[in-house]
Protein backbone atom coordinates (compact mmCIF):
# COMPACT_ATOMS: atom_id res chain seq x y z
CA UNK A 1 0.00 0.00 0.00
CA UNK A 2 1.61 3.51 -0.97
CA UNK A 3 1.03 6.46 1.58
CA UNK A 4 0.81 9.80 -0.54
CA UNK A 5 1.26 12.78 1.92
CA UNK A 6 0.39 16.57 1.88
CA UNK A 7 3.69 16.97 0.39
CA UNK A 8 3.88 15.07 -2.47
CA UNK A 9 0.56 16.21 -3.26
CA UNK A 10 1.43 20.14 -3.12
CA UNK A 11 4.38 18.77 -5.62
CA UNK A 12 2.82 16.45 -7.63
CA UNK A 13 -0.77 18.00 -7.84
CA UNK A 14 -0.25 20.74 -10.21
CA UNK A 15 -3.17 22.24 -11.89
CA UNK A 16 -1.44 21.01 -15.31
CA UNK A 17 -1.96 17.79 -13.78
CA UNK A 18 -5.43 18.04 -11.77
CA UNK A 19 -7.73 20.43 -13.97
CA UNK A 20 -7.53 17.53 -17.56
CA UNK A 21 -7.68 14.52 -14.78
CA UNK A 22 -10.69 16.82 -13.22
CA UNK A 23 -12.39 17.33 -16.23
CA UNK A 24 -12.14 13.93 -17.70
CA UNK A 25 -13.67 12.64 -14.23
CA UNK A 26 -16.62 14.98 -14.70
CA UNK A 27 -17.87 13.84 -18.08
CA UNK A 28 -17.45 10.15 -17.07
CA UNK A 29 -20.10 10.99 -14.28
CA UNK A 30 -22.38 12.80 -16.51
CA UNK A 31 -22.19 9.59 -19.11
CA UNK A 32 -23.18 7.30 -16.24
CA UNK A 33 -19.73 5.29 -16.33
CA UNK A 34 -19.06 6.24 -12.60
CA UNK A 35 -21.04 4.64 -9.67
CA UNK A 36 -21.28 6.68 -6.51
CA UNK A 37 -23.87 7.67 -3.47
CA UNK A 38 -24.61 11.24 -2.17
CA UNK A 39 -21.89 11.85 0.98
CA UNK A 40 -23.09 11.75 4.86
CA UNK A 41 -22.57 13.72 6.68
CA UNK A 42 -22.45 13.49 10.71
CA UNK A 43 -23.23 17.14 11.71
CA UNK A 44 -21.99 18.21 15.79
CA UNK A 45 -22.15 21.46 17.33
CA UNK A 46 -20.43 24.65 16.32
CA UNK A 47 -19.86 23.94 12.79
CA UNK A 48 -18.05 20.18 13.13
CA UNK A 49 -18.60 17.91 10.30
CA UNK A 50 -17.42 14.53 9.73
CA UNK A 51 -18.05 13.61 6.12
CA UNK A 52 -17.76 10.16 3.80
CA UNK A 53 -17.98 10.49 0.32
CA UNK A 54 -17.80 7.19 -1.43
CA UNK A 55 -17.58 5.69 -5.13
CA UNK A 56 -16.00 4.44 -7.99
CA UNK A 57 -14.68 5.43 -11.60
CA UNK A 58 -16.39 3.07 -13.19
CA UNK A 59 -17.79 -0.98 -12.86
CA UNK A 60 -14.79 -2.76 -13.68
CA UNK A 61 -12.15 0.31 -12.61
CA UNK A 62 -10.59 1.66 -9.29
CA UNK A 63 -12.83 2.56 -6.12
CA UNK A 64 -13.15 4.06 -2.57
CA UNK A 65 -13.66 6.92 -0.38
CA UNK A 66 -12.94 10.26 0.89
CA UNK A 67 -13.52 10.26 5.08
CA UNK A 68 -13.01 14.01 6.11
CA UNK A 69 -13.29 15.73 9.05
CA UNK A 70 -14.66 19.77 9.08
CA UNK A 71 -13.89 21.90 11.72
CA UNK A 72 -14.51 25.61 10.65
CA UNK A 73 -13.28 27.31 13.69
CA UNK A 74 -9.61 25.80 13.27
CA UNK A 75 -9.02 28.39 10.79
CA UNK A 76 -9.49 31.00 13.03
CA UNK A 77 -6.05 29.37 15.74
CA UNK A 78 -3.99 28.79 12.28
CA UNK A 79 -5.09 24.88 11.89
CA UNK A 80 -6.68 23.35 8.56
CA UNK A 81 -10.24 23.47 8.90
CA UNK A 82 -10.79 20.03 6.52
CA UNK A 83 -8.76 17.03 7.32
CA UNK A 84 -8.91 13.21 6.55
CA UNK A 85 -7.78 10.80 3.85
CA UNK A 86 -8.59 9.60 0.74
CA UNK A 87 -8.55 5.72 0.32
CA UNK A 88 -8.32 3.97 -3.16
CA UNK A 89 -8.55 0.07 -3.71
CA UNK A 90 -7.72 -2.11 -6.34
CA UNK A 91 -10.86 -3.32 -8.34
CA UNK A 92 -9.23 -6.75 -9.24
CA UNK A 93 -7.92 -7.79 -5.74
CA UNK A 94 -9.79 -5.59 -3.39
CA UNK A 95 -6.72 -4.75 -1.96
CA UNK A 96 -6.35 -1.08 -0.25
CA UNK A 97 -3.47 0.06 -2.58
CA UNK A 98 -3.53 4.30 -1.42
CA UNK A 99 -4.33 6.57 1.20
CA UNK A 100 -3.51 10.05 0.88
CA UNK A 101 -3.81 13.40 2.31
CA UNK A 102 -7.60 14.47 1.84
CA UNK A 103 -6.85 18.45 2.53
CA UNK A 104 -4.67 18.93 0.18
CA UNK A 105 -6.27 17.29 -2.46
CA UNK A 106 -9.59 18.64 -1.92
CA UNK A 107 -7.58 22.04 -2.07
CA UNK A 108 -6.50 21.34 -5.61
CA UNK A 109 -9.17 19.25 -6.85
CA UNK A 110 -12.11 21.84 -5.68
CA UNK A 111 -10.07 24.79 -7.46
CA UNK A 112 -9.55 22.56 -10.36
CA UNK A 113 -13.34 21.60 -11.25
CA UNK A 114 -14.00 25.29 -10.55
CA UNK A 115 -11.24 26.16 -13.37
CA UNK A 116 -12.65 23.68 -15.38
CA UNK A 117 -16.35 25.19 -14.99
CA UNK A 118 -14.98 28.83 -15.72
CA UNK A 119 -13.41 27.47 -18.80
CA UNK A 120 -16.27 26.15 -20.35
CA UNK A 121 -19.09 28.83 -18.93
CA UNK A 122 -17.15 32.07 -18.70
CA UNK A 123 -16.57 34.52 -21.50
CA UNK A 124 -13.51 34.05 -23.42
CA UNK A 125 -12.50 37.59 -22.51
CA UNK A 126 -12.92 37.56 -19.09
CA UNK A 127 -10.26 39.19 -17.05
CA UNK A 128 -11.44 40.24 -14.02
CA UNK A 129 -11.24 37.57 -10.82
CA UNK A 130 -13.69 38.11 -7.76
CA UNK A 131 -13.18 36.54 -4.36
CA UNK A 132 -15.56 36.08 -1.89
CA UNK A 133 -13.43 34.48 1.32
CA UNK A 134 -9.83 34.77 1.85
CA UNK A 135 -9.18 31.09 3.22
CA UNK A 136 -6.97 27.90 1.52
CA UNK A 137 -9.46 27.80 -1.42
CA UNK A 138 -9.70 31.69 -2.21
CA UNK A 139 -5.43 31.05 -2.94
CA UNK A 140 -6.41 27.67 -4.62
CA UNK A 141 -8.74 29.63 -7.19
CA UNK A 142 -6.62 32.60 -7.74
CA UNK A 143 -3.98 30.13 -9.27
CA UNK A 144 -6.67 27.55 -10.67
CA UNK A 145 -8.72 30.44 -12.81
CA UNK A 146 -5.39 32.02 -13.80
CA UNK A 147 -4.32 28.70 -16.10
CA UNK A 148 -7.85 28.50 -18.16
CA UNK A 149 -8.29 32.70 -18.39
CA UNK A 150 -6.07 35.23 -18.35
CA UNK A 151 -5.96 36.99 -15.76
CA UNK A 152 -5.50 41.14 -15.28
CA UNK A 153 -6.77 41.75 -11.51
CA UNK A 154 -8.51 40.29 -8.62
CA UNK A 155 -10.89 41.80 -5.93
CA UNK A 156 -10.82 40.32 -2.45
CA UNK A 157 -13.63 41.04 -0.21
CA UNK A 158 -13.91 39.09 3.62
CA UNK A 159 -15.20 39.81 7.02
CA UNK A 160 -11.82 41.05 8.72
CA UNK A 161 -10.21 43.56 6.66
CA UNK A 162 -7.13 43.26 8.28
CA UNK A 163 -6.81 39.11 6.98
CA UNK A 164 -8.44 40.51 3.42
CA UNK A 165 -5.37 42.95 3.37
CA UNK A 166 -2.82 40.47 4.68
CA UNK A 167 -4.25 37.93 1.46
CA UNK A 168 -4.22 40.40 -0.96
CA UNK A 169 -0.60 41.57 -0.55
CA UNK A 170 0.13 38.10 -0.55
CA UNK A 171 -0.93 37.21 -3.74
CA UNK A 172 0.22 40.49 -5.14
CA UNK A 173 3.39 39.66 -4.02
CA UNK A 174 3.62 35.84 -4.42
CA UNK A 175 1.61 36.21 -8.09
CA UNK A 176 2.64 38.88 -9.51
CA UNK A 177 -1.43 39.37 -9.85
CA UNK A 178 -2.38 42.66 -8.78
CA UNK A 179 -5.23 41.80 -5.82
CA UNK A 180 -6.87 44.73 -4.02
CA UNK A 181 -9.30 44.27 -1.14
CA UNK A 182 -13.01 45.53 -1.71
CA UNK A 183 -14.64 47.25 1.28
CA UNK A 184 -17.97 45.26 0.88
CA UNK A 185 -18.86 42.34 -1.18
CA UNK A 186 -20.92 44.05 -3.66
CA UNK A 187 -18.04 46.53 -4.07
CA UNK A 188 -15.80 42.85 -4.58
CA UNK A 189 -17.96 41.69 -7.50
CA UNK A 190 -19.20 45.04 -9.07
CA UNK A 191 -16.35 45.03 -11.97
CA UNK A 192 -15.61 41.46 -12.22
CA UNK A 193 -16.06 38.95 -14.82
CA UNK A 194 -15.71 36.10 -12.99
CA UNK A 195 -16.50 35.70 -8.94
CA UNK A 196 -15.80 32.82 -6.82
CA UNK A 197 -17.31 31.94 -3.54
CA UNK A 198 -15.31 30.31 -0.90
CA UNK A 199 -16.87 31.50 2.54
CA UNK A 200 -18.11 29.50 5.65
CA UNK A 201 -21.38 32.04 5.21
CA UNK A 202 -24.69 30.88 6.95
CA UNK A 203 -26.63 33.02 4.87
CA UNK A 204 -26.28 35.14 1.69
CA UNK A 205 -22.92 37.13 0.82
CA UNK A 206 -23.52 37.52 -2.48
CA UNK A 207 -27.07 38.83 -4.49
CA UNK A 208 -27.77 38.24 -8.01
CA UNK A 209 -28.50 42.49 -8.15
CA UNK A 210 -25.07 43.02 -8.07
CA UNK A 211 -23.52 40.84 -10.89
CA UNK A 212 -23.01 42.83 -14.26
CA UNK A 213 -24.64 41.10 -17.61
CA UNK A 214 -22.04 38.12 -18.83
CA UNK A 215 -20.82 37.56 -15.43
CA UNK A 216 -19.76 33.68 -14.20
CA UNK A 217 -20.10 32.69 -10.73
CA UNK A 218 -18.66 29.51 -9.25
CA UNK A 219 -20.53 28.76 -5.93
CA UNK A 220 -18.27 26.70 -3.63
CA UNK A 221 -17.74 27.23 0.13
CA UNK A 222 -21.38 25.59 0.98
CA UNK A 223 -21.30 21.60 0.66
CA UNK A 224 -24.03 20.40 2.00
CA UNK A 225 -28.28 21.88 2.67
CA UNK A 226 -27.94 24.70 4.64
CA UNK A 227 -25.36 26.99 4.29
CA UNK A 228 -26.31 29.72 1.30
CA UNK A 229 -23.55 32.02 0.20
CA UNK A 230 -25.71 33.65 -2.84
CA UNK A 231 -29.61 34.26 -2.99
CA UNK A 232 -32.54 33.78 -4.50
CA UNK A 233 -32.36 36.29 -6.68
CA UNK A 234 -28.64 34.99 -8.50
CA UNK A 235 -30.45 31.70 -9.04
CA UNK A 236 -33.04 32.82 -11.03
CA UNK A 237 -31.29 35.13 -12.92
CA UNK A 238 -28.53 32.82 -13.83
CA UNK A 239 -27.97 29.62 -16.51
CA UNK A 240 -27.55 27.54 -13.37
CA UNK A 241 -25.30 24.12 -14.02
CA UNK A 242 -24.57 21.87 -11.42
CA UNK A 243 -21.51 19.36 -10.81
CA UNK A 244 -23.93 16.41 -10.21
CA UNK A 245 -27.59 17.09 -10.53
CA UNK A 246 -28.73 14.53 -8.19
CA UNK A 247 -26.37 15.96 -5.61
CA UNK A 248 -27.10 19.27 -6.14
CA UNK A 249 -30.81 18.64 -5.95
CA UNK A 250 -30.47 17.08 -2.83
CA UNK A 251 -28.03 19.20 -1.04
CA UNK A 252 -27.35 22.14 -2.87
CA UNK A 253 -28.32 24.84 -0.54
CA UNK A 254 -28.66 27.70 -2.97
CA UNK A 255 -30.70 25.98 -5.48
CA UNK A 256 -32.99 24.40 -2.33
CA UNK A 257 -33.68 27.78 -0.87
CA UNK A 258 -34.63 29.04 -3.98
CA UNK A 259 -36.74 26.18 -4.90
CA UNK A 260 -38.60 26.31 -1.12
CA UNK A 261 -39.45 30.10 -2.27
CA UNK A 262 -41.53 28.70 -4.78
CA UNK A 263 -39.06 30.21 -7.58
CA UNK A 264 -37.63 27.54 -8.92
CA UNK A 265 -38.22 23.94 -10.30
CA UNK A 266 -36.01 21.10 -10.13
CA UNK A 267 -35.45 22.05 -14.26
CA UNK A 268 -33.91 25.32 -13.67
CA UNK A 269 -30.65 22.91 -13.18
CA UNK A 270 -30.36 22.74 -16.85
CA UNK A 271 -27.02 20.62 -16.95
CA UNK A 272 -24.05 19.16 -15.49
CA UNK A 273 -20.89 20.55 -15.77
CA UNK A 274 -19.82 17.18 -17.86
CA UNK A 275 -22.36 17.55 -20.07
CA UNK A 276 -21.43 20.96 -21.03
CA UNK A 277 -18.21 19.48 -21.46
CA UNK A 278 -19.12 16.40 -24.04
CA UNK A 279 -20.81 19.07 -25.59
CA UNK A 280 -24.84 17.55 -24.87
CA UNK A 281 -25.65 20.53 -23.28
CA UNK A 282 -24.77 24.06 -24.46
CA UNK A 283 -23.57 25.97 -21.85
CA UNK A 284 -22.96 29.76 -21.45
CA UNK A 285 -25.56 31.06 -24.72
CA UNK A 286 -24.99 34.64 -25.10
CA UNK A 287 -22.06 36.91 -23.46
CA UNK A 288 -24.51 38.65 -21.66
CA UNK A 289 -26.28 35.44 -19.71
CA UNK A 290 -25.23 35.23 -16.29
CA UNK A 291 -24.03 31.57 -15.32
CA UNK A 292 -23.78 29.99 -12.11
CA UNK A 293 -21.84 26.11 -11.53
CA UNK A 294 -22.93 25.18 -8.32
CA UNK A 295 -19.64 22.93 -6.68
CA UNK A 296 -20.65 20.69 -3.86
CA UNK A 297 -17.47 18.49 -4.54
CA UNK A 298 -17.51 14.83 -5.69
CA UNK A 299 -15.14 11.22 -4.86
CA UNK A 300 -14.94 11.08 -8.63
CA UNK A 301 -12.74 14.70 -8.59
CA UNK A 302 -10.73 12.96 -5.42
CA UNK A 303 -10.09 9.39 -6.82
CA UNK A 304 -9.33 10.65 -10.54
CA UNK A 305 -6.57 13.11 -8.51
CA UNK A 306 -5.30 9.97 -6.68
CA UNK A 307 -4.60 8.05 -9.83
CA UNK A 308 -2.93 10.80 -11.64
CA UNK A 309 -0.57 11.07 -8.82
CA UNK A 310 -0.06 6.95 -8.92
CA UNK A 311 0.17 7.25 -12.09
CA UNK A 312 3.26 9.58 -11.63
CA UNK A 313 6.89 7.79 -10.61
CA UNK A 314 7.42 7.38 -6.77
CA UNK A 315 11.18 10.07 -6.51
CA UNK A 316 13.75 8.60 -4.48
Amino acid sequence: MRFIDAAEVRSNLTYEVAIPAVRSAMIALSAGETRQLLRSILHFEDGRMFGVMPGAMGEAAAFGAKVLSVFPKNFEVGRPSHQGVVMLFDPVTGELACIADARSITAVRTAAASAVATDALARRDARRLGLLGYGEQAETHLRAIGKVRALESVTVWGRSPERALAFASRMTETYGLPTRVAPTAEAAVAEADIVCTVTAAAEPVLRGAWLAPGTHVNLVGSSFAGPSEADDDLVVRSRFIADYRQGVLAQGAEFLRAKAAGLVGDDHVVAEIGEVLSGKIVGRQSDDQITAYKSLGHIVQDLASVQALLAMPIRD
